[in-house]
């Protein structure tokens, strides 16, 4: 089958030039745990009415500047659905953000009552999973965690739209540093990310877009890149970029939170590696939210302010060095009238 609408949808998500500037609002306990601090409660007394003002007023600040959006089904949606332009793409999550957490690891399901047809009925241009993932968590764990991805992956080709994964390593339980949210590990093996990767990357698990973590700490990343541990970090990047070079699968940058001059780092040795663009969240909006939440006016004049001017910023930066994606249709099948729609099955 020719993937015609994984192809467009995926031309959907990115700029004119083939550049990914995406914006991701579909966290949820990051952002009930951003509301609450605003409001001086407990995370549980975050209501759904906050969810979504705080996520109407994201996409109202910075749907315009983004080439797409990543939407959750539960507050997004019926926060912003109709409040996103035209010409803004939109991926959709499927994922739960409750997964089990085991003794061994990690595993993840879908959102109840939510599918990848569904997805692509309500007229999205992708879909997204996280899956948490580490290599060495128990083989009934990473087992579980490679049939969800495939079975997406089987669901996404059968709709025929693009299927954005995203990776996390994360800590064990027991371990100091153990959150069940995702906090950057200062100890982060980079051979977990990148064996991640080479797994995911390939072609049984029908991932068009990947979303990756840095595999390098981002706060640890030295500015200058032809320093020792400059060509170090480096190193770890040409690995996750070879991976994803050689399976012909595009990738992106998530921000996990990080400040905005350390992101920053991150895309330059992500871009100088093959990476195509960003899809970050905390990043541009975190203080906004934190620092003026529910005052609408404030709350609206902070990202459109060092909000607006931090993606601008990155949009900038992945316009001037980053390689764009893009494809050219292979109209070698098309001989006479009628084989297109024969060859579309």
């Amino acid at each position: 089958m020719i993937p015609l609408g994984k192809l467009r949808g995926l031309k959907r998500l990115c700029d004119a030039d083939g550049h990914f500037a995406m914006v991701a609002l579909d966290q949820r306990p990051p952002l009930q745990a951003a509301i609450a601090k605003a409001k001086g409660v407990a995370a549980s007394e975050v209501t759904f009415a906050d969810m979504l003002l705080a996520k109407r007023l994201m996409v109202k600040a910075l749907a315009a500047d983004a080439s797409s959006m990543l939407f959750d089904p539960n507050f997004a949606i019926p926060a912003a659905y109709d409040q996103l332009p035209a010409k803004t793409g939109l991926i959709v999550t499927l994922e739960e953000h409750r997964f089990e957490e085991t003794a061994t690891g990690r595993k993840s399901r879908s959102i109840d009552n939510w599918s990848v047809e569904k997805i692509r009925r309500m007229g999205a241009d992708a879909v997204k999973v996280l899956a948490w993932y580490r290599p060495d968590a128990s083989p009934d764990v990473v087992a579980h965690q490679q049939a969800y991805v495939r079975t997406v992956g089987a669901e996404c080709r059968r709709h025929d739209i693009p299927y954005v994964l995203e990776l996390l390593v994360y800590p064990f339980p027991g371990a100091a540093n153990h959150t069940t949210d995702y906090v950057e590990m200062a100890d982060k093996r980079s051979e977990l990310v990148i064996d991640s990767v080479r797994e995911f990357a390939k072609p049984e698990y029908g991932v068009d877009l990947l979303k990756l973590e840095t595999p390098v700490p981002g706060a640890s990343l030295p500015d200058e890149m032809d320093s020792a541990e400059g060509k170090a970090a480096a190193e770890a990047f040409a690995a996750v970029g070879g991976i994803c070079r050689e399976a012909g699968v595009p990738w992106v940058m998530l921000s996990g939170g990080v400040k905005p001059e350390q992101f920053e780092r991150v895309l330059r040795y992500s871009y100088a590696a093959g990476a195509r663009g960003f899809l970050a969240g905390r990043t541009i909006w975190l203080d906004a939210i934190q620092s003026a939440f529910p005052n609408e006016e404030k709350v609206l004049a902070a990202l459109r302010g060092d909000g607006l001017s931090r993606l601008r910023s990155m949009a900038k930066l992945t316009r001037e060095v980053a390689e764009p994606w893009d494809f050219t249709l292979d109209r070698a099948p098309f001989g006479r009238e009628g084989d297109l729609a024969a060859l579309y099955a």
